[in-house]
């Protein structure tokens, strides 16, 4: 009998070390080689600014009440209220100790195409990697040189504040295994105009406006066929709206009235864009016409929700 339950026990080790053996295979962290970032040669400045604005990087990452160029120090220590606790947004400006200001092109890539940081570990999806993976490698260096041009703060953002088990960094790679990919979010029709592509790109990488607009199940994943459609706030108050086709409000306005909402702040009937939107528009209204308008374009073709 004792030797029976001793087989009985070193089986059941077994069956646990394999099994905890094969779910860090399959979740460890997982970032692209550093020859994958070689030869990409010197950044495009001006193209990385444009990035940096589609991105609203100020957004989250400027100081909390900084207006005008104090914006474009990107000090970090914004609090990020969510479901699973708050997240602290960190510097990253291009300070050598507080910044990212000794990380390579390698280890930036990394955290913004695969939630990766520089010491291996995985990055919370509060960073939106999972849209960002769907970033070209070129916007991905243009926007690092971009950023080492910006001032350098010595700000250290405090850690996140997270209750268990929010707070293992490994078991987010069951939720990448859940939820990351890099496959476009809408299937676009083969002969669709190049202006929805670029949209697309725009949308669903860069600008990650599926973030905010699109609802997100209990683990914190996107519900994919609710794209665009509409969710609640995440820092509490309302709704961020439908933007699809068929919403009631946005789905009405033309292409043209989406673009100049994007370029001036103005709706069609001369109302302002408010809340988080207010920033989001004064980020995009950096951006050239045509970006704006690729943009409005996809956002009229993706399915009505």
């Amino acid at each position: 009998m004792f030797r029976r339950f001793v087989r009985y026990l070193l089986c059941l080790v077994g069956v646990v070390v394999i099994g905890g053996a094969v779910f860090y295979f399959i979740t460890a962290p997982n970032p692209l080689p550093d020859n994958h970032w070689a030869n990409l040669g010197e950044p495009d400045l001006k193209n990385g600014e444009m990035v940096f604005w589609t991105g609203g990087c100020v957004s989250c990452h400027a100081a909390p009440r900084s207006e005008g160029d104090a914006k474009l120090t990107l000090s970090g220590g914004l609090a990020l209220k969510s479901p699973f606790g708050n997240f602290h947004v960190p510097n990253i400006s291009p300070d050598e100790k507080a910044g990212i200001g000794t990380w390579t092109l390698a280890q930036f890539g990394n955290a913004m195409k695969r939630g990766v940081a520089p010491n291996g570990q995985h990055l919370y999806p509060s960073f939106p990697y999972n849209s960002y993976a769907r970033m070209s490698d070129k916007d991905v260096n243009d926007l690092f040189g971009y950023l080492k041009t910006l001032p350098k703060s010595g700000n250290v953002a405090p850690p996140h504040e997270l209750p268990f088990p929010y707070n293992i960094r490994l078991v987010l790679g069951g939720w990448k295994f859940l939820y990351f990919n890099d496959e476009p979010r809408v299937a676009l029709a083969a002969n669709v105009d190049d202006k929805i592509k670029r949209g697309q790109y725009l949308v669903e990488g860069p600008g990650h406006c599926g973030e905010c607009h699109t609802p997100r199940d209990r683990l914190g994943g996107f519900e994919g066929d609710k794209w665009l459609a509409g969710a609640p706030n995440p820092e509490g108050r309302g709704r961020i709206p439908n933007i699809t086709p068929g919403s009631k409000t946005v789905g009405s306005w033309s292409q043209e009235d989406i673009a100049n909402y994007l370029e001036t702040g103005f709706t069609p009937d001369f109302d302002t864009a408010g809340g988080s939107m207010a920033e989001v528009q004064r980020n995009l209204a950096h951006l050239p016409k045509p970006e704006l308008e690729a943009i409005a374009a996809y956002v009229k073709a993706v399915p009505n929700r």
